[in-house]
């Protein structure tokens, strides 16, 4: 079978066609985007942050402030500097809690605490303060848990206990350590 050149042209005639066609294609498409990095830049910013919770017949359960609040919209994270809650939850013991800086969860059910965490459980009738010192503490507020898988010190007027990894429920009054637990017990030696 021979091609002649007006065989020919009709296939070369849909071959430039079809280059053409492909350019044009290139050449109006938007370029591919690239990786779909987003900024996290905050949308607000609030100095002297302080919000309280109440339960439903009104009475103040907790309050939350901070020295700076920002939050961010791009993950709807909040951070909180110099952070402070105080649970006043009524049949609790009165629970404040301090960090050099935290972190809110959406819907500020849970606060993560970082840095120098105290938490401080006021004295009641059948026990005396005690303080809890650990550098990170997660807070379930509306359980009443206090959580870390870190080193804690715990102290009141008589005892010193150190462990690793923590869970206190404070409407239960339970305190639970992990592991490596040591206790130090001080006696009163004004008492005959």
């Amino acid at each position: 079978m021979r091609l002649s050149a007006t065989g020919l042209f009709p296939l070369a005639l849909m071959l430039a066609l079809a280059m053409v066609t492909f350019w044009l294609k290139q050449a109006v498409q938007e370029p591919p985007a690239q990786s779909t990095l987003r900024r996290h830049d905050p949308d607000y910013i609030v100095e002297n942050f302080n919000i309280t919770s109440y339960d439903p017949g009104g009475t103040a359960q907790s309050t939350l402030a901070a020295a700076k609040m920002i939050h961010y919209p791009d993950d709807d994270s909040t951070d909180l500097v110099a952070p402070r809650m105080v649970q006043t939850k009524p049949g609790e013991p009165r629970m404040t809690v301090t960090a050099d800086r935290g972190t809110l969860s959406q819907g500020a059910d849970e606060l993560f605490l970082y840095g120098d965490v105290l938490l401080v459980r006021a004295a009641d009738a059948e026990r005396p303060e005690m303080r809890m010192r650990t550098s990170f503490l997660h807070i379930v507020s509306a359980k009443s848990l206090a959580l870390t898988d870190r080193q804690v010190t715990i102290s009141d007027k008589e005892q010193s206990i150190t462990g690793r990894g923590m869970e206190y429920n404070n409407e239960l009054g339970r305190l639970t350590l992990h592991e490596r637990v040591r206790s130090r017990f001080e006696s009163d030696k004004s008492k005959p």
